[in-house]
């Protein structure tokens, strides 16, 4: 328990500026909610301040967003017990009042009322090394690019629907290192049914074949001809014009730069993530490859972080708390999904590519396919992979870098 000597300073975080309030306990209010900006002046004004107060001082906010970054770095560095909560926790803390307020000079003394509530269970805030800072940062980028890639694709797949329906699905071809794919340089090329078509047969092969030479592409006139048939057949319904050559050559040149955009940002990720220890170790683990294992990490961050795999598990979201009132007790619960959506849809991605390459060798597989024999659903059996393969991930990470501590 703490005594009366203890001030716990709540912090109301927003863009570019914060509200501060610090509280003792039985409701004394030390310093009144006060606002400052998150410039270095106005931070050493306030921790001048908090070091002149007595006893025991702890600092609690919020996570919003990015925004409590700077005050959270500046306040530890200047050697001060600080606490990052959960918005959800905070929002969830007892107000003792049926009138509902909300201010930031309210929410500033609710946080410091939480802070005195938990004074004992505060978590410690640690600051994030540079270089998972950095790879957190970037899967978020390419995330964000990856979004704007497929709009990007299916955009230009809209169009290709309106010059040449179907031809995507006749030079389909994966992405190469570089950043091209096949069908969008096609698309860029040959624009409209009618483009192609103006050529004989015969001429339209060696123009196709000299572009696919050029290009570091396969030369092939089976496919070809099978474009120019399939062209002839096609009914457009946007025109054969100039105007239609720069709608569908700009959607291209969109798509292959977003595309050769998320090719830098996958090698940058990957350079980042081999300077952590546990990268050989995520690199081995099955499912996991040159793209996931750094998102993995970016996401994951410290698995030292989290004293037990289930609080790892509940960071994920994959975790579903008990339900149970008098005599019922829910026998079947959805998982809670408050924790890191981004690092759910890469355990998805992940035991997604272990249940369709079939590891045979791999427990995740194993798991999923004893549930798929239990009669589980599908999507049971593939969250109930991801938590298994979160499991395994924990313990082998975290026991590769003890030993390395070691």
């Amino acid at each position: 328990m703490y005594d009366d000597t203890v001030n716990a300073v709540g912090i109301d975080i927003s863009k570019g500026k914060s509200t501060i309030a610090v509280m003792r306990p039985l409701g004394e209010i030390v310093l009144s909610p006060f606002e400052i900006t998150h410039t270095s002046s106005d931070l050493k004004v306030l921790t001048n301040t908090l070091k002149k107060l007595d006893g025991d001082t702890r600092i609690i906010m919020e996570y919003t967003g990015k925004y409590y970054q700077p005050i959270a770095h500046f306040l530890y560095d200047s050697g001060f017990f600080v606490s990052v909560v959960h918005a959800k926790l905070i929002h969830d803390f007892a107000n003792n009042s049926i009138r509902k307020v909300k201010t930031d000079k309210a929410d500033s003394i609710k946080i410091a009322n939480y802070g005195l509530s938990n004074w004992q269970e505060l978590t410690p805030f640690s600051k994030t090394d540079d270089i998972r800072s950095l790879l957190k940062t970037y899967n978020r980028q390419y995330d964000l690019y990856m979004k704007q890639y497929v709009t990007a694709k299916n955009y230009l797949i809209s169009l290709l629907d309106q010059t040449c329906p179907g031809i995507d699905k006749i030079v389909a071809g994966k992405r190469r290192p570089n950043g091209q794919t096949k069908w969008i340089d096609v698309a860029h090329r040959f624009w409209h049914c009618s483009y192609i078509t103006s050529f004989s047969e015969k001429k339209f092969i060696e123009t196709y074949n000299d572009w696919c030479k050029r290009n570091g592409y396969k030369s092939d006139a089976a496919k070809a001809a099978s474009i120019y048939q399939h062209s002839k057949e096609c009914v457009p319904t946007l025109p054969y014009n100039e105007y239609t050559k720069a709608i569908v050559r700009n959607a291209a040149n969109n798509a292959t730069q977003l595309s050769e955009l998320l090719v830098t940002i996958q090698a940058e990720m990957n350079r980042l993530a081999a300077m952590l220890p546990e990268y050989p170790v995520v690199m081995s683990l099955n499912g996991v490859g040159e793209t996931l294992g750094p998102q993995l990490m970016a996401e994951i961050g410290d698995v030292r972080r989290f004293p037990h795999r289930s609080n790892l598990i509940a960071y994920a979201g994959l975790d579903a708390p008990p339900f149970q009132s008098g005599k019922y007790e829910a026998k079947s619960r959805h998982i809670s999904k408050r924790g890191s959506s981004a690092l759910r849809k890469t355990l998805y991605q992940v035991v997604g590519v272990i249940q369709q390459h079939q590891l045979c060798d791999s427990p995740v597989h194993e798991f999923i396919m004893r549930k798929k024999a239990e009669g589980k659903p599908y999507y049971v059996c593939l969250t109930a992979g991801c938590n298994k393969f979160l499991r395994i991930y924990y313990a082998r990470v975290k026991e590769y870098l003890n030993n390395l501590e070691g």
